[in-house]
């Protein structure tokens, strides 16, 4: 069970609308997990398929929220670890402490935004390498639907009702050519 075949179907289309019609069927019919390949980003394709906004940059917020409690924290402890009294000023004051607190949150928020870019993109990926047409970098959009037994003809079906230029049915970790 561990060594199961997964396979699908890979439809290459000519214009973006059948490609986005197709997609809003497929999700209508209740299947999910859809790999759309374009030439170029396009945001009827994304919205199409369910995506939203990108959680990262909450990452980054709670990064520059962190960064700057830290630096903060970190010199109103220096100050009242090591408490230098010039001319009656306060010990603990926010003006000294504002330029640590602002590069802390850069470099918190920088960080952070690095570290759940890879958790969220799933990297590293270690999955077999999926299956792909050279055409979608030169002008063809590309749908990979992963079915199998009854399912499969149901997807063969719907994607032929928005004729597709070609659609092959390829198993998951091998390329298409």
């Amino acid at each position: 069970m561990a060594n199961q075949e997964r396979g699908g179907l890979l439809a290459s289309f000519e214009y973006l609308d059948s490609t986005v019609d197709a997609i809003r069927e497929l999700r209508k019919a209740g299947f999910k997990d859809l790999r759309a390949y374009m030439p170029y980003p396009d945001h009827h394709v994304e919205e199409a398929l369910g995506h939203g906004s990108s959680p990262v940059r909450v990452w980054t917020l709670v990064g520059g929220l962190t960064g700057a409690a830290t630096g903060f924290a970190f010199t109103t402890w220096s100050a009242m670890d090591w408490p230098l009294v010039t001319g009656g000023k306060p010990i603990v004051s926010i003006p000294t402490s504002v330029v640590i607190a602002f590069e802390l949150a850069i470099l918190f928020g920088a960080l952070s935004t690095l570290i759940g870019l890879f958790i969220l993109s799933r990297l590293p990926h270690v999955k077999p390498i999926i299956v792909y047409d050279p055409e979608f970098v030169s002008g063809r959009y590309g749908l990979y639907v992963p079915a199998t037994g009854a399912k499969l003809t149901e997807v063969r079906r719907i994607l032929e009702r928005h004729q597709p230029a070609a659609l092959t049915e390829d198993a998951e970790g091998t390329h298409a050519s």
